[in-house]
């Protein structure tokens, strides 16, 4: 399989023979990780649980664990989903990969679409799957939100959308969200949601597409998946704890394809994750955090805030030279658009991923004030 390097290799590749001034600490906004300290009830709860390093874990993981996502999704979204339509999972970017070679894998000529620029484990899929890709491109010009044309969803087999966006930031709100579910059913493929920013909103809370199927009387989730993670909304992505729900039908096959993959999180995590993912109280948290750095890019900047998620998606006018330029001369790295992108798309923009404390956040805006 020919696999296109990954993102932060690019860029180490392209800042590796320059020399950083030495009149700046190091500062990276390049990954979306966030630096904040993982709450200690969740660290208790692993301590707690060490002792079960001696079992094997459950492939369709353990009950607390199920009826802490359950719980989750009813509190956060009103949800009430059964066992049947939940697979926990080990973070979303395993299933990413490779439920698309479980639904793909005896369809012929099979075909995905994805929005481009993207979360690069979406195009490693469509490689591994051998899919026909067409990319569903974001633009300023199109307020960065997904569009095909109809010919070409009639093609498709597997669509995948991702709100709120890695990473542009964009949001698709609730009518749209409809919308795609009905031309999912309309068109009979397999719509998912990548939704693992969707409790990092600013403001008001964002429906799932789980919320938009049943507004159009969908409630069976019939072609419609959703997947989570608890990494941003936790601080907590070392536990690799995940999700997808949706069509009890489609997991139930996946299941047993995953009894094969062996993914299963080992118990210590599991029961840490059960409790992370029943609370709610600890994400507000970390969302005032995101949306204090917000506010200070806002200030430092003059960017408007988006609805979720803790990314800057910058224009510049040339983002390679920006982003060396940037490095060279005030040790700061962040991501140039184009290597999130394909044909072209992300030329021109850089990802700035605010993740620290507001001190380092301000720091780091200013730095790239000066360097604009």
């Amino acid at each position: 399989m020919n696999f296109e390097t990954y993102p932060f290799e690019k860029l180490n590749n392209l800042l590796e023979p320059i020399t950083p001034t030495s009149d700046y600490t190091p500062l990276s906004l390049t990954i979306g990780e966030p630096q904040f300290k993982t709450p200690e009830f969740i660290l208790d709860e692993l301590q707690d649980k060490s002792e079960l390093l001696n079992k094997y874990p459950k492939t369709s993981g353990e009950a607390v664990l199920r009826e802490g996502m359950l719980k989750y999704l009813k509190n956060r979204f009103d949800l009430e989903l059964t066992n049947k339509q939940i697979i926990p999972t080990f973070g979303t970017r395993e299933v990413l990969f490779n439920f698309p070679q479980f639904l793909l894998h005896d369809v012929e000529n099979s075909v995905m679409a994805y929005p481009n620029p993207f979360y690069q484990i979406y195009e490693g899929a469509a490689k591994a799957t051998r899919s026909e890709v067409i990319y569903m491109n974001l633009t300023a010009q199109n307020n960065f939100q997904p569009h095909i044309e109809e010919n070409d969803l009639k093609r498709c087999n597997f669509v995948i959308i991702n709100t709120p966006n890695n990473p542009t930031a964009s949001t698709i709100l609730m009518d749209e969200l409809k919308n795609w579910v009905e031309l999912a059913l309309k068109h009979n493929f397999v719509l998912l949601n990548d939704e693992c920013y969707i409790d990092l909103y600013l403001d008001t809370p964002l429906p799932s597409l789980l919320n938009a199927s049943i507004e159009v009387g969908n409630t069976e989730f019939k072609n419609i998946l959703v997947i989570n993670s608890i990494s941003k909304r936790s601080s907590a992505p070392g536990l690799r704890s995940g999700f997808i729900a949706g069509d009890a039908k489609i997991l139930k096959e996946y299941m047993t394809y995953r009894t094969y993959v062996g993914c299963a999180s080992p118990l210590p995590l599991q029961h840490a994750a059960a409790v992370a993912w029943a609370d709610q109280t600890h994400v507000n948290g970390f969302r005032a955090k995101y949306i204090k750095n917000f506010e200070i890019a806002k200030e430092v900047l003059g960017v408007e805030p988006p609805l979720a998620t803790f990314y800057i998606w910058l224009p510049v006018d040339d983002e390679i030279e920006f982003t060396t330029r940037l490095y060279r001369d005030y040790n700061l790295k962040v991501i140039p658009g184009s290597f999130l992108g394909r044909e072209s798309q992300g030329q021109g923009f850089v990802r700035l991923a605010l993740v620290y404390e507001e001190e380092k956040t301000r720091e780091a805006l200013e730095r790239i004030k000066k360097a604009l």
